[in-house]
């Protein structure tokens, strides 16, 4: 079995997104930066994923820039993955190296189906202001990220903008205090396509928390959502939902029973061993 995950806000928490204290027992920091604790996991969720890890082929898949990516020292130590898919599917680490076929190809994408970034820039621009946006900048040379004041998002402009970029092959995901606009064809499904084309006879498992994690989890054989985040969001106020099933606890401790119902999941799976190294 491939194991697909999201880390922010679905096995990994932020001070503001873990919804307990950060002296809870049971809980250890995943990254320190600046010298301040960057985020936390669960030690249930920790020692379980690393068993896991051991008998399926783990991918963190995450939004974060490689350089952010590799903050995270769960994953440069503790549990250490052949593969990692980063900048939300732009870049993809084979054993730690940047995989620049998969380069080409998102470049060759990019170049046939969206718009230039400069473009996406300029489409979004109207609606920046100080008054809710504090600060953005060009993530991987791939897509946005704009660090906001969330309670005074314009949400309304906000879509009407989101309609407007998708004309131009842009999405738009609002996560938190994040706004994130990226290209359509930099995406999480794809980037785990191109792998699993190297193990077509394994079942994919996916976990995550948000619209840009959606089309990871609907080309899944299992998967997994937090009940906190965008796609829960969504359910509450429309009842509509994927393939995917939600966890009863929220927030940190979430994470727990996404591991192990993909461990459960994965039972009869063996690892393919050398094959990824």
């Amino acid at each position: 079995m491939i194991y697909a995950s999201d880390l922010d806000m679905t096995l990994i928490y932020s001070h503001r997104a873990m919804l307990v204290p950060p002296d809870t027992q049971g809980i250890s920091v995943v990254e320190t930066y600046g010298g301040k604790s960057g985020a936390f996991m669960s030690d249930v969720a920790m020692a379980e994923l690393k068993a896991l890890a051991e008998r399926v082929i783990f991918v963190p898949v995450t939004t974060r820039t490689m350089a952010q990516y590799q903050r995270i020292e769960v994953f440069q130590q503790h549990i250490v993955p052949a593969y990692a898919i980063t900048s939300n599917g732009g870049n993809i680490l084979h054993n730690g190296q940047v995989d620049t076929q998969w380069q080409r190809l998102v470049q060759q994408r990019l170049r046939k189906e969206a718009c230039s970034p400069e473009e996406a820039f300029r489409t979004f621009a109207p609606i920046v202001s100080e008054d809710w946006v504090l600060e953005s900048r060009l993530c991987d040379e791939l897509f946005y990220v704009y660090l906001m004041d969330r309670e005074r998002m314009p949400a309304e402009a906000v879509q009407e903008r989101a309609q407007a970029l998708a004309e131009l092959g842009w999405e738009l995901s609002v996560q938190g205090r994040k706004v994130y606009i990226v290209p359509s064809v930099v995406n999480k499904r794809d980037a785990a396509a191109y792998i699993r084309q190297r193990h077509p006879e394994l079942p994919l498992a996916a976990s995550g928390d948000s619209l840009l994690d959606r089309s990871l989890l609907e080309s899944a054989d299992y998967a997994i959502a937090p009940a906190h985040g965008e796609l829960y969001r969504i359910y509450q106020e429309t009842g509509i939902k994927g393939s995917w099933r939600f966890t009863q606890q929220s927030g940190l401790f979430a994470a727990e029973e996404i591991v192990s119902y993909v461990a459960s999941q994965a039972v009869g799976y063996a690892r393919v061993g050398k094959a990824v190294e």
